[in-house]
């Protein structure tokens, strides 16, 4: 009779801390980019912040899911991938505002001081990504460039999952690629971060989310007997995620020197 009312006690409880789990698996990914959100259209300034992240985390979220077609995991995986999809997209479209509404200030700051008429109507150029510049790719000036991008790999990555669906080495490469294009997830930060020497505009809050997440995450893989891609996926981003976190440390501790300011003509009437 004891260890029927424990049961009775045990099982609503395990179903309770169950979805719980399985929620934070959903929303949990997303939660790290909440404060950069914010600090992005508090500062009206999105230069602190890699949209080669979202890059990133969109074509491994989309693989992710065409993995899914082939071998069915877990449903709160899923449900992650959609979420943090509609999350970058989010994203992507408050830094192309906030970069294009300062790239329109700055030419308005120019023409209040330029001198020859042909600059008065100078304007930024207008990037497509159907320009195929190398050097322009992912820096687009509308959002919904960045929208026709997403759906044209997804729809040849869906008709090439289509046509090879039942091949199971497909499959499992899909799968592979899928978490090792997510374990590269820090890694357009870290490398910002170490190009400029600095962290100043990315959220400190956002990466220390980063690292409790891709924990707990990893933690979930190897408890729930989640494919041997998932955990090593999550191991990679734990190590990436501390890799910036020493960078703020470093950064923090040794500031790098402001370079000495050169006052030129143009600048000093611009003033």
């Amino acid at each position: 009779m004891e260890a029927e009312g424990l049961d009775w006690l045990l099982v609503p409880l395990h179903q309770l801390v169950s979805w719980g789990a399985a929620g934070a698996m959903v929303f949990g990914g997303v939660v790290p980019y909440i404060p950069q959100y914010r600090d992005i259209r508090r500062t009206q300034n999105a230069e602190g912040f890699s949209t080669y992240v979202c890059l990133v985390l969109l074509v491994a979220n989309i693989l992710r899911i065409l993995f899914w077609f082939g071998r069915h995991f877990e449903s709160p995986l899923l449900w992650q991938s959609i979420v943090m999809i509609l999350t970058m997209l989010l994203m992507l479209k408050l830094c192309t505002e906030v970069r294009v509404t300062n790239e329109l200030n700055v030419k308005r700051r120019f023409f209040a001081a330029a001198d020859n008429k042909d600059e008065e109507f100078k304007v930024p150029p207008r990037r497509s990504y159907l320009d195929f510049d190398p050097h322009h790719f992912w820096h687009w000036s509308s959002f919904g460039d960045y929208v026709q991008c997403v759906l044209a790999f997804t729809g040849v990555a869906g008709y090439v999952t289509y046509l090879s669906i039942d091949s199971a080495l497909f499959v499992e490469t899909l799968g592979f690629l899928a978490v090792l294009t997510e374990a590269t997830l820090g890694v357009p930060q870290l490398y910002r971060n170490y190009r400029h020497q600095s962290t100043e505009g990315m959220s400190i809050k956002m990466v220390l989310m980063w690292t409790s997440g891709d924990t707990f995450k990893t933690a979930y893989f190897l408890l729930n007997g989640a494919p041997l891609q998932f955990s090593v996926c999550g191991l990679l981003q734990v190590l990436v995620d501390l890799a910036i976190l020493g960078q703020a440390y470093a950064f923090a501790r040794h500031p790098q020197k402001p370079a000495p300011h050169v006052a030129h003509p143009a600048s000093a009437k611009a003033l």
